[in-house]
């Protein structure tokens, strides 16, 4: 009897301890601000989740092998300063898309390649590859944007279909997919594997470091999916931007759920993570405080995350 109790207070936690904690934000908000749960208001938390949201599935992916992508905000910048460059050279836009989208991808590859190859921990290749990739963006524009934008662009920002934003059907649609694809693919498995016992992976035959590769490279392929939406919605490329996503990314996984000791985590939950993130900032909004309480907020919150998540693990030892 006492370990199905058991059984069932963690199987509850892992399924909605995120999701009772969105709720329980919401529901003080509303109480808190009369504005908060209106229609335009929520909307405008959605959008604003979105490119977090899609860069956090890649993270989560990472971050369940074991791994961590501090380079995604920097990937962004430059994928976006490469179309960006493009699109004012006159390049039709689907070409600069599918460039960027490319540009992106093959960041990831390389990010991929040096843990594998080069053994050198995820920590400090993605944090090399942001630094070099935040420089060249920042030497490419001289520090400035790239504005005057084509108007179709504006579609991946600010579009609608059948009254759903765009850029928030590309985070849901993204969601479900690589939900499917971490719980019922080769890669999905996989990936868990690699994260829970390495070794033992490698030993049974897995491929390990294509596995390694292939959730960076998903990662990179991510950021620079993300940062289509966000220049529709800016309307111009920044070689700064992005700077937060690689916390933010992070944290909304954790949030979730994902574990930094590698080989728990969830796409659904990483969602939750993105949703919580989003309400706290338009909550500190709402409420007329400075964005540096946001900040010390997200934090708190992260390092309660990974406090819980390391908890939990001794306990089970």
């Amino acid at each position: 009897m006492e370990k199905t109790r058991n059984f069932d207070y963690k199987a509850f936690i892992e399924k909605y301890g995120a999701l009772g904690i969105l709720v329980l934000c919401m529901i003080v908000l509303s109480i808190i601000s009369p504005y908060f749960l209106t229609g335009l208001n929520l909307k405008t938390i959605a959008i604003q989740t979105a490119v977090i949201a899609i860069i956090a599935i890649g993270q989560t992916f990472v971050i369940i092998t074991g791994g961590i992508d501090l380079s995604v905000g920097a990937n962004l910048a430059l994928s976006n300063i490469l179309a960006a460059s493009m699109m004012t050279s006159g390049v039709p836009l689907w070409i600069c898309i599918i460039t960027s989208l490319a540009f992106s991808t093959a960041f990831g590859y390389i990010n991929g390649l040096a843990v594998t190859k080069m053994k050198v921990p995820p920590f400090i290749v993605t944090l090399g590859t942001m630094s070099i990739s935040r420089g060249i963006a920042l030497v490419i524009t001289n520090g400035t944007p790239i504005s005057r934008l084509p108007e179709a662009l504006s579609w991946f920002g600010r579009g609608e279909i059948v009254g759903m934003p765009v850029p928030v059907l590309i985070f849901i649609v993204g969601a479900i997919i690589f939900n499917w694809v971490l719980n019922h693919t080769l890669l999905g498995r996989y990936t868990y594997a690699v994260g829970s016992n390495m070794e033992a992976t490698r030993l049974s035959g897995i491929n390990t470091d294509k596995t390694i590769r292939m959730v960076y490279i998903l990662s990179g392929f991510l950021a620079g999916l993300a940062g289509i939406v966000l220049m529709g919605r800016l309307g111009l490329a920044h070689p700064t931007a992005g700077a937060d996503y690689n916390m933010n990314s992070v944290a909304a996984a954790v949030i979730g759920g994902t574990s930094m000791t590698g080989g728990i985590g969830n796409i659904f939950g990483t969602m939750i993570g993105a949703l919580i993130m989003g309400v706290l900032n338009n909550g500190f909004v709402l409420l007329g405080l400075s964005s540096f309480y946001q900040e010390i907020a997200i934090g708190v919150v992260v390092i309660m995350a990974v406090y819980l998540d390391l908890l939990q693990h001794r306990k089970l030892r």
